[in-house]
């Protein structure tokens, strides 16, 4: 079986790929992965031909475009369409001679799914995320004025939808391009349990649970309790991490704070919190007994892995829904500021309650429970029609 895979430059939605690609091509199964060149090296280790998409005529990576992404549905239209456009030459091109069997694309790298259309191969939605339908879609409400926005933008999205028709695209509206139905054959990275509304779901879609790596290395546990804090790569808010020093500097847990390249600003540490600009979270959630997090759906799904609690602080509409399923299942509780009392607070919570290890617990043996990789390549398989 040959297969194209495209993906968008984001962390954390290449990583949880690869132990399928793995999967795939251990099995002696053809992965071409249309990705950007920082992740060229992890995607050739697990055994996939890198296909580069860097140095077309878009961005993808800047930071100010990535936050207008989410609340510009115009600029976010454009962004989609002229990415498609500038990689057309190209995917057209690598499709003829590759020739797959099946199309995966990640569920916001759009682009994957309208060359499937423009070239009438099956497609299969890699969704990193929560599935998204009219009954889950509540865990990320729209205001009023989100809607009428919408309906204001209408005219110039349509705009910029002509232009796809115009290069063979055979696209009626923005719903074809960005929503998926009971129809749409789709891996989802989490368990049945944890997706919110998943009665809803057809048999089309594959719950794989979460990509886990192995911890290789561990990481010494020094307190009775250990606490760990990540809010992922971007967030930079110093009062934020300061507040948590300064709340758990006397406690006597073992603080441990990964914070990226903001870890200048922080010298003077009380002897019980060590900060890191980067380490192995998994080594780390391993040993770990309440787990501070932004709620990424990889960092929340790898600390309920390891059975961890969480403080949830979102900061987008998507962890904001991963945050309100992870309450909802008694998981973690929910930061109300990040003010030091708060934060001491939710940490004291998390670690006395009972109840919250238990939750984690029982989120953990149903991603435990997931087919996994070998899963995800039978239904890739089947998808495929290859017996």
């Amino acid at each position: 079986m040959k297969i194209a895979w495209f993906c968008i430059p984001a962390h954390g939605h290449t990583n949880p790929t690869l132990g399928v690609v793995r999967e795939l091509t251990e099995a002696g199964h053809q992965v071409y992965y249309f990705s950007f060149e920082m992740f060229r090296e992890k995607i050739e280790q697990a055994g996939a031909r890198f296909i580069g998409c860097d140095g077309y005529d878009f961005v993808m990576e800047d930071k100010d475009n990535a936050d207008r992404v989410g609340k510009d549905k115009v600029f976010a239209t454009e962004l989609l369409v002229s990415s498609t456009l500038a990689l057309d030459e190209m995917t057209t091109e690598k499709v003829g001679e590759i020739k797959p069997d099946i199309i995966v694309s990640d569920s916001v790298a759009f682009w994957g799914k309208l060359v499937a259309m423009k070239h009438r191969i099956p497609y299969v939605s890699s969704t990193t995320t929560f599935a998204f339908n009219r009954y889950s879609a509540e865990y990320m409400k729209e205001s009023p004025w989100d809607i009428a926005k919408m309906v204001f933008a209408m005219p110039r999205i349509n705009k910029q939808l002509k232009r796809l028709r115009d290069k063979g695209y055979p696209v009626k509206s923005l719903l074809d391009i960005v929503q998926n139905d009971n129809e749409t054959d789709t891996i989802v990275y989490t368990s049945k349990y944890f997706q919110p509304r998943s009665e809803t779901f057809s048999d089309h879609y594959r719950f794989i649970g979460p990509s886990i790596r192995p911890v290789t290395e561990p990481f010494q546990k020094t307190g009775e309790k250990t606490v760990y804090i990540s809010m992922g790569t971007v967030n930079q808010n110093r009062e934020f991490y300061r507040n948590c020093i300064s709340a758990l500097g006397g406690t006597g847990w073992q603080v441990i704070i990964s914070m990226g390249t903001n870890t200048e600003h922080f010298d003077e540490l009380p002897d019980n919190v060590r900060v890191y600009e980067t380490v192995d979270q998994m080594a780390v959630l391993s040993i770990a007994d309440a787990f501070i997090t932004h709620c990424g759906m990889n960092s929340a799904s790898e600390g309920l892995y390891f059975r961890v609690p969480l403080v949830l602080f979102p900061q987008t509409p998507e962890q904001g829904a991963v945050a309100k399923r992870a309450e909802e299942l008694g998981a973690g509780i929910r930061l109300r500021s990040i003010s030091e009392s708060d934060i001491l607070y939710a940490v004291e919570q998390v670690l006395s309650v009972p109840s919250y290890k238990s939750s984690a617990s029982i989120v953990s043996e149903s991603f435990r429970e997931c087919g996994g990789a070998k899963e995800a390549r039978a239904f890739l398989e089947e998808t495929a029609g290859i017996d």
